[in-house]
Order: C-alpha cells, then structure tokens, then sequence
C-alpha cells in the first residue's frame, strides 16, 4: 500500500467516523456505503448490487473500527 492509498482509506474511514458519529448505523454497513459512494460516485440505492474494491472496503472498515475503539 502507497500513501496516497493510506490517504483515501484515511479520508473514507473519516467520511464513516462521521456518519457513524451521527446515526446508529451498522458500522460494516456504513463503511460500505462510503466505499460505494466514492468508487461509482453515488449513494448506494435500495438494493444496489454493484461491485466495489473489497480490499479497499476492508481497510476502511478496519480503519473506522480502530477510531472506534480510541
């Protein structure tokens, strides 16, 4: 991972932070959500199936779970 990969997983864990800050969303399905967003450029809608990058995914929902925890 370069950093401008940690930068965007840092930013979307933040934009997820934020949310999860404000709601009592899932935090899995947040992290999700963000994800989507940024890679097709929209909110998911209702029963949205389009693929997104799991690793991606992954580190920002790790990220966010790690800010939880502080």
């Amino acid at each position: 991972m370069d950093s401008s990969d940690s930068v965007l997983i840092n930013m979307l864990a933040s934009k997820s932070f934020e949310i999860l800050d404000k709601s009592n969303e899932d935090v899995e399905k947040v992290c999700w959500m963000v994800v989507h967003e940024h890679h097709h450029g929209l909110k998911p809608f209702e029963y949205d199936i389009r693929e997104i990058d799991e690793t991606l995914y992954l580190e920002v929902l790790k990220t966010t779970k790690e800010r939880m925890k502080q």
